[in-house]
């Protein structure tokens, strides 16, 4: 390996032992409790060394962001694949996007600490991009198939973002620790509600 190259991989190694140093006082202390100076006691390192891999806390909460969304969108993905019919898509998704909040907490309340995320943000986010176009694309070939052509697709795509993301902050306010499968049930019937009524046009 040449001296470019053992530069470059310690860079990312770095930046990597960065990474974990943060999702580590996240886990421990939440969000709001975040910052550079913890990062740099944590791993042993000066605080403008941490600063020559990351610009601000904002990038690192960014890094944290994009991962997310990328880690939702493949479990959107998963599910999709397991069905053919666009409706039992929309079904699918609507409970692995519930799973995927209960599950990884931390990240779904970075992702989705100020609400559903503006379209311009969506449109800079290559990840949040591609986790809006499996629902998009997914509701779209449910109003192909339904009787009424004509349904504005991303007006029902914010209908059905704004139920997913509308039930799970009920239950993450809440604060009781992960919902029971009767709490599950509001969001089954929901989804049941708003695809009967997509079908039908």
């Amino acid at each position: 390996m040449g001296i470019a190259e053992r530069k470059i991989r310690q860079k990312e190694e770095f930046r990597a032992s960065i990474l974990e140093a943060a999702w580590l006082q996240v886990l421990s202390d939440g969000w709001q409790s975040l910052s550079i100076r913890k990062i740099a006691d944590a791993i042993e390192y000066s605080i403008p060394v941490i600063y020559n891999h990351f610009e601000n806390k904002e990038a690192i909460l960014l890094e944290f962001t994009k991962e997310g969304f990328q880690k939702l969108a493949d479990a959107l993905q998963e599910v999709k694949n397991k069905y053919d019919d666009p409706a039992a898509q929309l079904e699918a998704i609507a409970h692995a996007y519930w799973d995927f909040a209960f599950d990884h907490k931390e990240y779904y309340q970075l992702m989705f600490g100020l609400g559903i995320p503006a379209c311009d943000r969506v449109n800079q986010i290559g990840e949040m991009k591609h986790m809006a176009t499996i629902m998009i694309s997914t509701i779209q070939d449910t109003i192909a198939l339904s009787s009424n052509k004509d349904v504005d697709y991303f007006l029902k795509y914010h209908t059905y973002l704004s139920i997913l993301h509308g039930l799970v902050s009920i239950q993450m306010i809440q604060k009781e620790g992960r919902p029971d499968d009767n709490k599950k049930l509001i969001l089954q019937d929901a989804i049941s509600g708003f695809i009967t009524a997509l079908t039908a046009g």
